[in-house]
């Protein structure tokens, strides 16, 4: 590791430090004129400001400042191949300031992915492939969806762990198929955002040393300059959390550029931060320098002197023929070096093949063993044999028989791992230690997220995070992208209700259950025993598409029976205990209130009730079962109970229902006790059920 804590700072006329790569990396730096770099700084320009006119809407000032520090970067530094945008040892590229989405569309075009002419013209319309922020999945070569200011950071700093992780798992000294890197384009508001503190520093501590960091230093936000609101010496920040810095302060010197990021690649033991001083809208007059260049059309008279001054034909979306045979003659060299790891990858297959299936590159991992499905049932077994287990103990035992079915099944926890019962066997990853599984996030639920994501992009592992229900306000954020990039990430949220207890309403989660379920494409699961955690973690880990929530109990819960798991399975719940033929009422429940449900019954029973029992551990199944027609509405009233906010829960109830839940904050107290103080008692439920079928509840 190098010991020099000092900035390095590389002027035009600076001396580059020797570049060295590590694993199957190829050198394709080409030999490229500075009059072609600027060639292709200006096209990269011009089309951004062409698309952003022809939308009349969009952030033409990044791709204006940052054209050229990104072409270089692309043309000499990025390993990837526009034949193969999927290719697994490809280097990946984060644009964390996504707004600026021209920039990388333009790049993309021009190196030759299918993405063409017409689709930069239709720049931010319905339907396009050039979305007004990038998404993954809709444009080639887009490795994740950015726009929300810090998450790229947070999402690439997964990517280099799983790249680190993975060289540990699969590199063999005959077949070093991992050897990639991992670059991010971040502007001051991505620095300025919480979760870049998180995720550098967990980088940092990690010592991610093929992560770089590009900081498009332009010193401008929309309301202003950004020394306005935000001092920080951010280079110093880096350094403490433990990277390498490198400044390059101009950014219209290429060669300056060029040794910038090969000292990036030469840096072992440190991720890199690459200082570049830019100039937000540079080239357009009037608004060049100024926060007019942010988010707005420059104008025709300004596209128009821009074309004039860089010597271009007065034609929108023009690329010059000189710079599409150079990228040609590029293009060639990057499809030589994926052959070559491709003939690599296949021996690789062939000498190692339980490795090659235990860590898919192309693909999140999924489990798909039916021995697998059975170890899990063997742990809810076994987790089940005491008279009551709390679920987020059975989700420990579920979690280590995922964990030994599925090698590539790597998390951890936000420093909650005692609590969550998340730690695997074999220790964890820390500096050049990354053969463990369990990763110590630390307090950065926020930054965890958004690696687990960066784990999932990536392909070949399998992630999961964990930290208390009432924190996963702290996270949302990239949650909401899991779901909304479809990745197979599973979040496991403990401590789920005022059952917490004596640590009062700031730990006792009353909102956070609901609001998970609002959140679209989010399995939400809250099992009520061992049984249907270990379905509920069987759910999450054979899922390719979608992101899962389990929400876990923090006290013990009485064992139910493994009946009719195959109705949660498909309609999202199942029957409890006995099931008369024409009930009077039904309880339905999630969770920890199932038990209680089920002590109610047995009190309506001896007042001569019939009472089913519902548990619901995944309301949005049940719910659109009811709504499809799959599952009848009960034709008796119902009795919906929860700990929890019950706003979606009278959503499901008909006119004659009742619902049970907590309106308000918890207190500080025994947990029982404060359930009670709620109104979460059996006598109340037997109560409320009492009084929709017309008859008078005892007094407690």
């Amino acid at each position: 590791m190098t010991e020099n804590r000092t900035p390095l700072v590389l002027p035009a006329s600076g001396t580059p430090p020797d570049p060295v790569d590590r694993g199957p990396a190829v050198d394709l730096a080409v030999d490229l004129t500075v009059d072609l770099d600027e060639l292709a700084a200006h096209t990269i320009r011009l089309l951004s400001v062409d698309a952003v006119e022809r939308a009349g809407s969009g952030h033409p000032g990044l791709p204006l400042g940052a054209a050229l520090p990104a072409w270089v970067l692309w043309s000499r530094h990025l390993r990837h191949d526009p034949a193969d945008p999927d290719w697994p040892d490809r280097d990946r590229f984060v644009l964390s300031a996504g707004h600026g989405s021209m920039l990388l569309y333009a790049l993309l075009h021009l190196t030759g992915y299918e993405l063409g002419l017409d689709d930069l013209r239709r720049f931010r319309t319905t339907g396009s492939r050039t979305p007004g922020h990038p998404e993954h999945g809709i444009t080639p070569g887009v490795e994740t969806t950015t726009g929300p200011l810090g998450q790229g950071i947070g999402t690439a700093v997964g990517m280099a762990l799983a790249e680190r992780m993975l060289a540990e798992r699969c590199n063999t000294d005959e077949h070093p198929v991992v050897g990639h890197r991992t670059w991010v384009l971040a502007g001051d508001g991505c620095l300025m955002e919480g979760i870049s503190h998180e995720a550098a520093s967990l980088a940092g501590r990690l010592a991610l040393d093929r992560l770089t960091v590009v900081f498009d230093d332009n010193d401008v936000t929309i309301d202003g300059p950004a020394r306005n609101s935000c001092t920080d010496d951010v280079e110093a920040r880096f350094r403490a959390y433990g990277w390498h810095t490198v400044r390059v302060d101009d950014a219209g010197d290429p060669a300056a550029l060029d040794r910038a990021y090969a000292a990036a690649r030469a840096e072992t033991g440190r991720p890199t931060l690459v200082s570049v001083r830019t100039t937000i809208g540079l080239g357009a007059p009037g608004v060049e320098g100024t926060p007019k260049a942010h988010g707005s059309p420059v104008g025709p008279a300004a596209v128009a002197a821009m074309r004039a001054a860089a010597g271009l034909p007065d034609a929108p979306f023009h690329v010059p023929a000189e710079l599409r045979r150079a990228v040609t003659g590029l293009r060639a060299g990057w499809s030589a070096a994926r052959r070559d790891w491709t003939d690599l990858h296949e021996r690789w297959r062939t000498a190692h093949p339980a490795t090659a299936a235990a860590f898919p590159l192309h693909r999140t991992p999924a489990l798909d063993d039916p021995a697998g499905l059975r170890r899990l049932a063997r742990a809810a077994d076994e987790a089940g044999a005491a008279a009551a287990v709390a679920t987020r103990r059975a989700s420990a035992a579920a979690l280590c028989a995922v964990a030994d079915a599925c090698p590539g099944l790597v998390g951890g926890s936000a420093d909650l791992a005692s609590s969550t019962g998340t730690t695997l066997p074999g220790g964890d990853v820390g500096p050049g230690s990354f053969a463990p599984r369990t990763v110590p996030f630390g307090v950065r639920e926020h930054g965890m997220a958004a690696a687990l994501n960066g784990i999932a992009l990536h392909g070949g592992l399998r992630p999961f995070g964990s930290t208390f229900l009432v924190f996963a306000d702290y996270l949302r954020p990239a949650l909401r992208l899991s779901a909304l990039m479809r990745l197979p990430v599973t979040y496991l949220f403990t401590h789920d209700s005022v059952h917490v207890g004596e640590d009062g309403p700031t730990h006792q989660p009353v909102e956070q259950l609901e609001s998970l379920r609002l959140v679209p494409g989010l399995t939400v699961l809250r099992p009520a025993d061992s049984a249907e955690t270990a379905l509920a973690w069987e759910i999450a880990a054979t899922a390719t598409d979608r992101p899962t929530a389990l929400v876990l109990s923090r006290q013990d819960l009485p064992e139910l029976g493994a009946a009719e798991l195959d109705r949660v399975r498909q309609h999202g719940y199942r029957v409890v205990g006995t099931d008369p033929d024409r009930p009077d009422v039904v309880l339905a429940a999630s969770g920890s209130e199932v038990g209680p449900a089920c002590k109610a019954a047995e009190l309506l029973r001896a007042r001569g009730a019939a009472v089913r029992v519902l548990s619901v551990p995944w309301r949005e199944r049940f719910d659109r079962a009811l709504d499809t027609g799959l599952v009848p509405r009960p034709a008796v009233p119902v009795v919906w109970i929860e700990a929890g906010v019950r706003t979606g829960w009278r959503a499901l109830a008909g006119p004659g229902d009742a619902v049970i839940g907590i309106d308000s904050f918890g207190h500080s107290g025994p947990g029982p006790e404060i359930a009670a103080q709620l109104g979460l008692t059996v006598r109340a439920i037997a109560a409320a059920a009492l009084r929709a079928i017309g008859r008078t509840p005892h007094e407690p």
